[in-house]
């Protein structure tokens, strides 16, 4: 079957499925989700992985998708998880996962076997005592290790994804430069955006991007590379140690290239990160409608894609969920 591009009402082809296998996790981030009170979603309103692959082979057939990430939560405390990738890769995407990476040294090896080919591990701080803090685990050395294990699992390219706060870890932006040169990773700097559990979010706490940059080049020299639709603005060292990329999603949104769209552990779909609506395609995928009648549903969703977040404008609506309902 020929697929047909997915437009939305502002011209943007999308492209890029994002999948949130489970609400859970190992870690309770300070600004992903709080530290008491989280209602976890019942077992049996967790998509299964047949109606995971079902709503992302519908995505890949009818409408040419060609990314498929899983997040969480926790992606890897879905039980069997390598069996979901396996199903996953033979859609013929470019199929990654994000991860806190503390348990990668166990399972890295499966997941690649199974058909994962890169990850994106969440890393905030490089000292012990500040990780602690933040994700309320004392498992840095685990997730160091597991960012060695992801290297050795093959996995190419191993991002690092680094939300920037002021006052809390900007003082460690060279450090994490200098790690990603020595480790040979790709480090992405991501500006702070308001989905924090706790609602601590405010501007000032925002690193801008080009302040980031400029940080970093005074240390190790940088250059931009022609960005593509990525998220990411991406910059080469000039001495050909690497390079860095930065997320700008709140001082230079890029909206209007935006290709994602996410399916959330329990079935409901967003068109935007921030979007303050949901499509159920749950009760689709369980009650039996057919192959077309979910992609009119798709079709339907992405057809009322809203141009873009608002955030730091009078008119900005803070979603009601975190990001671990979400997915990232």
């Amino acid at each position: 079957m020929s697929s047909t591009d997915l437009i939305d009402s502002h011209g943007r082809t999308v492209r890029d499925l994002r999948i949130s296998v489970t609400d859970r996790c190992n870690f309770r981030c300070r600004y992903c989700m709080p530290a008491e009170g989280m209602t976890w979603v019942p077992r049996e309103e967790i998509l299964t992985f047949e109606e995971i692959v079902r709503f992302a082979r519908i995505c890949v057939e009818r409408f040419g998708f060609d990314g498929i990430r899983l997040t969480g939560g926790e992606p890897t405390v879905r039980a069997h998880l390598p069996r979901l990738i396996e199903q996953l890769a033979q859609l013929g995407t470019d199929l990654s996962m994000t991860t806190n990476g503390a348990t990668l040294r166990l399972l890295a090896g499966d997941l690649a076997e199974a058909g994962l080919r890169r990850v994106n591990i969440s890393l905030d701080s490089l000292h012990p005592d500040r990780f602690e803090k933040l994700t309320r685990r004392d498992d840095l050395e685990k997730v160091l290790d597991g960012i060695d294990a992801a290297r050795e699992a093959g996995f190419d390219p191993v991002k690092i994804n680094t939300v920037m706060m002021r006052g809390i870890n900007d003082d460690e932006i060279v450090d994490f430069a200098r790690f990603g040169r020595e480790r040979g990773v790709t480090v992405r700097f991501i500006e702070f955006m308001p989905l924090d559990a706790g609602g601590e979010w405010n501007e000032n706490l925002v690193v801008p991007a080009d302040e980031i940059v400029e940080r970093i080049s005074e240390a190790f020299p940088v250059a931009a590379v022609t960005r593509g639709s990525e998220p990411a603005e991406r910059f080469r060292y000039l001495d050909g140690g690497g390079e860095i990329g930065v997320i700008a999603s709140v001082t230079k949104p890029f909206c209007g290239n935006c290709d994602r769209v996410r399916l959330t552990a329990e079935g409901e779909f967003r068109t935007c990160l921030f979007a303050l609506d949901e499509f159920d395609m749950r009760p689709l995928l369980r009650g039996g409608a057919d192959d077309e009648a979910v992609a009119e549903a798709i079709a339907v969703a992405v057809g009322e894609k809203w141009a873009g977040h608002r955030i730091g404008q009078v008119n900005f609506i803070r979603p009601s969920k975190s990001m671990s309902q979400i997915g990232g």
